[in-house]
């Protein structure tokens, strides 16, 4: 279960900001963006008992928004396909991917049980990225170890993949979940999976 929640973090994206995540000049920094979306979660957990799936997606969706640039990500999942979809099919699976991702982060993030995130450093990655390394401390003290993977774009900073204890990059694991129904049913098809999946999620 753990490891389902950290995986739906990037997905891993600038709307008006919640009045809980007030906009800091601090958050045009790798660790800063890492660091407002990490407070997003922890609020939204603490308020869940009190709040519907669709009320947890309300308020999480622009913080996803500025969070992590969904356009890219939504490039890097769908691979090839997406050199072959016109404007609008783009613009309708990033969106699709964003809906899913978001309903599944609030269907997850239903409790709190004194959760907390520690950043411990920021390193130089890859192509000009910045890996803000972080850990979950879960009430029992055991961590997660989250690396998340940052770019820079025009002034700002934004979230492009998420690492979850040293492991495979969860863009590539979307990007093979998604690769079967793409070679059948195309950039449709996609389309049509995550936004009835995300329509089930919100119903609950």
């Amino acid at each position: 279960m753990a490891r389902r929640l950290i995986s739906i973090l990037f997905a891993v994206l600038v709307l008006i900001p919640l009045n809980t995540w007030r906009v800091e000049a601090s958050e045009v920094s790798p660790s800063g963006i890492v660091s407002g979306f990490q407070a997003l979660l922890i609020e939204t957990m603490k308020s869940a008992e009190k709040t519907t799936v669709r009320e947890r997606y309300d308020q999480l969706r622009p913080g996803v928004e500025k969070s992590f640039h969904m356009a890219l990500m939504t490039q890097i999942a769908t691979g090839r396909f997406w050199k072959s979809a016109t404007k609008s099919e783009r613009a309708l699976v990033a969106d699709a991917f964003l809906r899913m991702s978001v309903s599944t982060l609030a269907t997850l993030f239903d409790g709190y049980g004194g959760e907390t995130f520690e950043q411990k450093d920021v390193r130089d990655g890859p192509s000009k990225t910045k890996l803000v390394i972080t850990d979950l401390v879960k009430s029992d003290k055991s961590t997660i170890n989250i690396t998340y993977v940052t770019r820079k774009f025009r002034d700002s900073w934004r979230i492009i993949d998420v690492v979850v204890d040293g492991g495979i990059s969860e863009l590539k694991v979307r990007q093979s979940e998604y690769n079967q129904i793409l070679k059948n049913q195309g950039i449709p098809g996609l389309v049509g999976l995550l936004n009835d999946k995300a329509d089930e999620l919100m119903s609950r």
